[in-house]
């Protein structure tokens, strides 16, 4: 490193020493104390260009660049605003989907209302949810940002620190803008990544994208318009009624969160080769990752877990919905196989939330978490089987996938849901749990 200052960073009698020597940050702060930067750049205008990658906000994430990100990657193809017709439908379909569910599920309703979405309307409802799922991994990233730079470099750096984390924010905001920009193009109701994105109860279905992946099928348009309500009507009734779901889910990707950690030499090697006095070079590494967090053995775990109760819902609701379709709809076999496929091949949801926070969507296990809850059902009835969802505890676990087939052989018979029989029947289930 031709520029590398010899003195100590922390020398007062040296006006060119550098604070971040020995950091991460030193090739793009170098010769900081002399007011010069990498190529003869003056430090003002260094930070002038790093300032246009910011705005005010509040939190880790800068969350009015992502939404007007995410708009505009979503409005670079045509985003129609459904009308009264695709509303209709849609309201149609779902309370058709939701009465045959009444026959396949103790579950009741989890609907209160129904919307047909445009894209824009995907990404501003489910915005709240994103910022939920995505602030803890971003907190610390931006923190641990911070944390590699000394305490003397942060003493004499002075509002160069609070730019670097007003950056790291600055770099969420745009990832998380052009992820779910793209997502927006590819999902196709509010539930379609088996995680309640959009406001509680409101069943919503895209009626452009669904539209797209119908034409990819041998089959017609109303029927995977009907399939898919299905499959958004089982999702609200598990997270209506299975009220610890959504904070389980969410401390999962908290879990993750937590154990952040960077690859310090890895962001130095791609520091430099940055032109410190191209502030696209600075976004454009930003975005391709250059603080993307390394996983540790902890985060590897509750990376495990999020993917096993993930797959659990997947293959309750592909259960659920293949009793309800299958002696309806003689394409409703064709249509599982779409959306199985679909759903294990990751696609854009697995990229997009990797991309955001280090975690992947993927429910690997989706057919045995089905072939699980069918077996459960066919043994003991579907009070049985939706029973389990009473309490975490009495979940799955990833070694029961292995032998799904084998799951809850000594589960007692629930022959109804009333209240007091609900009780009873999880009174006996949890009793039959080993003390952990």
């Amino acid at each position: 490193m031709s520029n590398e200052p010899t003195d100590r960073p922390g020398d007062p009698e040296d006006s060119g020493a550098n604070p971040f020597k020995g950091t991460p940050f030193e090739q793009i702060f170098a010769n900081l104390g002399s007011g010069a930067g990498l190529g003869g750049m003056d430090l003002s205008a260094m930070m002038g260009q790093l300032q246009q990658l910011m705005q005010p906000y509040d939190g880790p994430v800068n969350w009015n660049l992502a939404v007007d990100t995410a708009r505009k990657v979503s409005a670079q193809t045509p985003d129609p605003t459904p009308g009264r017709e695709d509303q209709a439908k849609v309201a149609d379909a779902i309370r058709l989907a939701d009465h045959w569910l009444d026959e396949t599920t103790a579950l009741p309703s989890g609907i209160t209302t129904t919307a047909a979405w445009s894209r824009a309307d995907w990404i501003e409802e489910t915005t709240a949810v994103w910022r939920v799922l995505v602030e803890p991994v971003a907190e610390h990233v931006v923190g641990a940002m911070g944390e590699a730079i000394p305490e003397e470099a942060k003493a004499m750096a002075g509002p160069l620190i609070g730019m670097i984390g007003k950056a790291g924010g600055a770099m969420f905001g745009s990832q998380v803008g052009q992820a779910l920009g793209g997502l927006a193009g590819d999902v196709l109701t509010a539930s379609d990544i088996g995680l309640p994105l959009g406001p509680a109860g409101k069943a919503a279905l895209l009626p452009a994208n669904v539209a797209e992946f119908a034409a990819g099928l041998d089959v017609s348009a109303d029927d995977v318009l009907l399939y898919l309500a299905l499959r958004e009507a089982a999702h609200q009734r598990l997270f209506a009624h299975v009220p610890w779901l959504r904070g389980h889910l969410i401390a999962a990707v908290e879990d993750f969160g937590r154990g952040v950690t960077l690859d310090l030499s890895g962001i130095e090697r791609s520091i430099a080769d940055i032109d410190p006095a191209n502030p696209a070079a600075i976004q454009e590494a930003i975005d391709g990752g250059l603080f993307e967090p390394q996983k540790t053995p902890a985060q590897e775990a509750a990376l495990a877990r999020l993917e096993t109760t993930l797959a659990l819902v997947e293959g309750w609701v592909d259960e659920v919905v293949g009793q309800a379709a299958g002696s309806r709809m003689p394409d409703a076999g064709k249509l599982q196989e779409a959306i199985r496929r679909r759903r294990a091949a990751g696609g854009p949801a697995e990229e997009t939330f990797a991309a955001l926070v280090g975690l992947e969507l993927r429910p690997r296990r989706l057919r045995d978490a089905s072939a699980l809850w069918g077996s459960l059902r066919t043994r003991q009835g579907h009070e049985a089987r939706d029973a389990v969802w009473a309490h975490p505890d009495l979940l799955p676990t990833a070694a029961d996938l292995d032998d799904p087939l084998g799951f809850r052989e000594d589960m007692p018979d629930v022959p109804s849901l009333s209240d007091e029989a609900w009780d009873e029947a999880i009174a006996e289930l949890l009793d039959g749990e080993d003390p952990q």
